[in-house]
């Protein structure tokens, strides 16, 4: 039975699930992350983006799509909702004109979370975002492992000139030394390139890149095993671009390229995290303009919860 001095999600047969809270999974919503173990908070933020925009309206969607997943994992038995304090303490309230301003609001933010000690799990929003939560995270753990999942490396110099954008959190990240690139993977790298060494360059920082090619027709468990080894033994953020998936699965994106993981493997990766200390973990570039069904944003929000289910204290039952 769950403890009823913890938060849980609204359950169906309490209220419909088209009616109650618009918050991640129904849970309580409260204005900061005090006394709580995870956290829930979107970051509606489009003014990194490139290509199509959108993910603005990502957190908001998400966690409409959230609202059929239940307390319990069945595949993995967790229960996170029996061990940890969770609740969703809303949107980061960044400035939608400048993005320069936005980083030290949403650094700020997660600074606060941090401190609390809780796990933010957030709700993008572009990829942007990641390197001032990185900046959050160092400041309290010192530089933390990585696992990205993308089909893009995010390690661009600039992007028209500009050094902070979408395409460019972990070179910054990883130049601030917010990172220990000798425990940073990054998974499901894809498509056409500006330069042939496009990917190479975390390559030379120390890091692993895993192409998509590489996960083709595959279970990606055994490559998770080799993950957990590498990025072990220390604080652990995960990054997870929905882009990693292919579009057949995910169009809901801005920035979609063929050939991607599909969503067992995603699901994969996020259980082959058990174990870690993660510190937290974000799912990012979710575009509801360009998801009609609404299957991209479902897939964010099961993503999210899965990551709940990875975070250190969460009860087992079976």
């Amino acid at each position: 039975m769950a403890n009823r001095d913890l938060n849980q999600p609204l359950g169906g047969n309490t209220m419909p699930r088209f009616g109650g809270p618009a918050t991640m999974m129904r849970l309580p919503s409260q204005r900061d992350a005090a006394g709580l173990d995870a956290a829930f908070v979107g970051i509606p933020m489009d003014i990194g983006t490139s290509n199509r925009p959108g993910t603005r309206l990502g957190p908001r969607q998400i966690r409409d799509e959230s609202r059929m997943l239940r307390p319990y994992n069945m595949a993995t038995g967790a229960a996170p909702f029996d061990s940890l304090q969770v609740a969703d303490i809303g949107d980061v309230p960044i400035n939608t004109f400048d993005l320069k301003k936005s980083i030290g609001i949403i650094e700020a933010f997660h600074t606060d979370i941090v401190t609390a000690g809780c796990r933010p799990l957030t709700l993008g929003g572009d990829h942007t975002l990641t390197w001032p939560i990185l900046r959050a995270m160092a400041g309290r753990h010192g530089p933390v492992g990585l696992i990205h999942v993308d089909a893009h490396a995010d390690t661009n110099e600039q992007m028209f000139g500009e050094e902070i954008a979408h395409g460019t959190p972990f070179r910054r990240a990883i130049e601030e030394g917010l990172i220990d690139t000798r425990r940073m993977v990054q998974i499901g790298l894809r498509g056409t390139g500006y330069a042939a060494d496009d990917f190479d360059w975390a390559r030379q920082q120390g890091a692993r890149v895993v192409p998509a090619e590489q996960c083709w027709h595959q279970s990606l468990t055994p490559l998770m095993a080799e993950v957990r080894e590498q990025v072990g033994g220390g604080p652990v953020y995960l990054s997870f671009d929905i882009d990693s998936l292919d579009p057949g699965f995910a169009p809901g994106t801005g920035t979609a390229e063929i050939g991607g993981l599909t969503p067992p493997q995603a699901l994969e990766i996020v259980r082959g995290c058990r174990g870690l200390d993660l510190v937290g973990g974000d799912l990012v570039e979710v575009a509801p303009p360009y998801d009609p069904s609404g299957n991209t944003a479902l897939l964010g929000a099961n993503l999210l919860y899965e990551m709940l289910c990875v975070l250190p204290g969460v009860t087992y039952r079976n």
